[in-house]
């Protein structure tokens, strides 16, 4: 039988990110979350890129993050 979106319960959207995310880079969501809300960069690709590029993130790790944070209100 086919796993996927039909799973009850399944997290989606960029939250589904979040577990390969705190593995692959050692840190807590909510850490990578107050570096992204302490930034002064405030648009969503820029703090995209400030991700991948100091922080050494994948796109979409990096995009997921942003997205989650930035709808949460975590943007200045």
């Amino acid at each position: 039988m086919k796993r996927g979106h039909l799973m009850t319960g399944a997290v989606k959207g960029p939250a589904s990110y979040f577990p390969s995310i705190e593995e692959k880079y050692g840190r807590p969501i909510s850490e990578w979350k107050g570096l992204i809300r302490s930034s002064p960069l405030t648009r969503h690709m820029e703090l995209v890129t400030w991700l991948k590029t100091e922080h050494g993130l994948g796109h979409g790790h990096a995009n997921a993050l942003v997205a989650h944070t930035l709808a949460e209100g975590g943007g200045q």
